[in-house]
């Protein structure tokens, strides 16, 4: 295991089956959903878990992360591309997952690690990108026995995001330029 990546860093381009909320799957490159739009990856442990079903309930619930369209929410796990299928119409989410099989973004952004050093899996960790794939904002779980414990803190998280869209939007020039 490596340490997370940094904000500041640029994020590498991995490519990785991606399941979209209306079922369809294609291998697609973290660039094509940052040259979008900034793109906020929320890295779990698996589909159908108890506390990660809580937090895509949550991101789900909160609203703010599936209405504002200056950014994008795509979660990242090990499950199959088929369970997140299941997984996504089940908790009736309106968010992209990478299937993640072998933990090439997991390992590109510094979040894998073993499970009491024998299973695989990611730690929980949110990343805001920008359009250029840098890293505005970083949270990883530290929880001391299993960092797959940890939520995300919602509210800071959206406070960091606001705050960088509204920087990145420049001064209000109120219609003068």
């Amino acid at each position: 295991m490596s340490e997370p990546l940094a904000v500041g860093d640029v994020a590498p381009d991995v490519t990785a089956p991606l399941v979209r909320p209306d079922g369809r799957t294609a291998d697609v490159a973290l660039s094509a959903l940052t040259d979008e739009r900034p793109t906020l990856l929320a890295f779990y442990t698996n589909d159908f878990s108890p506390d990660c079903m809580a937090e895509w309930c949550s991101f789900r619930d909160y609203g703010w992360f599936a209405h504002d369209e200056r950014v994008q929410v795509v979660g990242v796990s090990r499950s199959h591309a088929a369970t997140h299928k299941r997984f996504i119409d089940y908790l009736d989410l309106d968010f992209p997952l990478y299937a993640d099989r072998d933990l090439a973004l997991a390992r590109a952004f510094g979040v894998d690690y073993r499970t009491f050093g024998l299973f695989r899996r990611s730690k929980r960790s949110v990343f805001f990108l920008d359009t250029d794939r840098t890293i505005r904002y970083r949270w990883v779980g530290d929880h001391p026995l299993d960092p797959t414990r940890d939520q995300p803190p919602l509210e800071e998280i959206r406070a960091a995001v606001e705050d960088t869209l509204d920087e990145d939007a420049g001064p209000e020039t109120f219609g003068f330029e």
